[in-house]
C-alpha cells in the first residue's frame, strides 16, 4: 500500500490561498485570516463539502467564505444547546440508575458480579472502577470516602464518576428484569433505552468536543419507538429526537427546547439548510408531538 507524506505545515495565508484557489469567494481577507486564526484549517474547510465539486477538490460557483463561516457558527450553537439537554438528561440517568441499583442490591452491590446479566464482564469493569477513583483521588468527596469509609464508595457515589460510556454500559450490563424496570421511566423497551444511551454517549461525544453535525451522518441509528410516525436514522435530526425521547417532560421540552432551536435556525436561516441535518419537512410537528401520552 502507498503511503502518502505528510504535507508540511502551511501559514494562515497560505490556507487562505487554498480556499481561493479552489474557487471561494473571499470579501474579506483580513477577517477571513482572522477566522483561520481562530478556528483550525483541518475543521473549517470540512465545512466546504456540501460545496465541493464532484469530480475535483474545487467549490461550486458562488462559494463564499462568510457563508462556511456562518454555517459554522450555527454548528458549534447548536452542539451548546444539544450539549446543555445532554447534560440534564445525563444527570437523572446517574440518579434513576443509582436509586434502584442501591435499593434493590444495597449500597455496594455493584461490587458483586452476580448482580449484573451473563455477558457482563465483572473484572473488566472493577478495573474501570478503581481506575476511576485513582485517577480522581485528588477530589474531596473521593478523598473523604477513602479516609472515612476504608475505600468503600456506595453506588450513588461512584457513579459520578463514570463517564456517559460507562454509564451506558452499566446499564446495558443489568439484568434483564432491571433494565426493563427502569425503562418504563422513559416509556419505552428496555432495548429502545439501551440504543439510546449508546447513541446518546455518541452524540454527547459530538458535542463536548465540537465535532461537526452539520452535513454529516453519526455511527450508531437510534431505536425507533412502535407507533412513532417517523423512521429514526443516523443524522443529526434523528438525534435530536432521541433527546425527545429522553427529555421525559412533553411540556418543558416545547417550553426550554424547541424555542432555543427555533430561534437558532431562524438567526442562521440564510445560510444553512435543514436537510444537511436530515430534518424532514415536518420537523416541528414531529419535535412537538407529545410522545408520553
Amino acid at each position: 500500500m502507498d503511503v502518502n507524506a505528510i504535507k508540511d505545515p502551511s501559514t494562515y495565508e497560505e490556507q487562505l490561498q487554498k480556499i481561493i484557489d479552489r474557487g471561494c469567494i473571499v470579501n474579506d481577507k483580513t477577517e477571513a485570516i482572522s477566522i483561520l486564526e481562530r478556528i483550525n484549517y483541518y475543521r473549517f474547510t470540512a465545512y466546504f463539502l456540501p460545496f465541493k465539486n464532484n469530480d475535483d477538490d474545487t467549490y461550486k460557483p458562488g462559494t463564499r467564505f462568510n457563508t462556511v463561516y456562518q454555517i459554522h457558527e450555527f454548528d458549534r450553537e447548536l452542539s451548546q444547546l444539544l450539549f446543555s439537554v445532554i447534560v440534564s438528561i445525563e444527570l437523572k440517568l446517574r440518579t434513576q440508575i443509582a436509586y434502584y441499583h442501591a435499593h434493590k442490591y444495597g449500597a455496594l452491590g455493584y461490587i458483586e458480579g452476580g448482580n449484573f446479566s451473563n455477558w457482563h464482564n465483572h473484572e473488566k469493569f472493577m478495573e474501570h472502577v478503581e481506575k476511576s477513583i485513582k485517577n480522581n483521588e485528588s477530589q474531596l468527596f473521593v478523598k473523604h470516602h477513602i479516609e472515612k469509609y476504608g475505600g468503600e464508595f456506595p453506588i450513588w457515589v461512584i457513579i459520578e464518576l463514570f463517564s456517559m460510556g460507562e454509564l451506558s454500559r452499566f446499564y446495558s450490563d443489568m439484568n434483564k428484569v432491571d433494565m426493563k424496570e427502569i425503562s418504563t421511566q422513559y416509556k419505552t423497551t428496555y432495548k429502545n433505552l439501551s440504543s439510546w444511551l449508546l447513541c446518546l454517549t455518541n452524540l454527547r461525544n459530538y458535542c463536548a468536543h465540537y465535532s461537526r453535525l452539520y452535513y454529516n451522518v453519526i455511527v450508531t441509528r437510534p431505536a425507533t419507538p412502535i407507533d412513532f410516525p417517523y423512521t429514526l436514522r443516523r443524522r443529526p435530526f434523528d438525534y435530536i429526537l432521541m433527546l425527545k425521547f429522553l427529555y421525559c417532560s412533553d411540556e418543558k421540552w416545547k417550553a426550554y427546547f424547541v424555542p432555543r432551536l427555533r430561534a437558532l435556525i431562524d438567526e442562521y436561516q440564510e445560510h444553512i439548510h435543514l436537510w444537511h441535518l436530515g430534518f424532514p419537512a415536518n420537523w416541528l410537528e414531529l419535535l412537538e408531538k407529545p410522545y408520553f401520552d
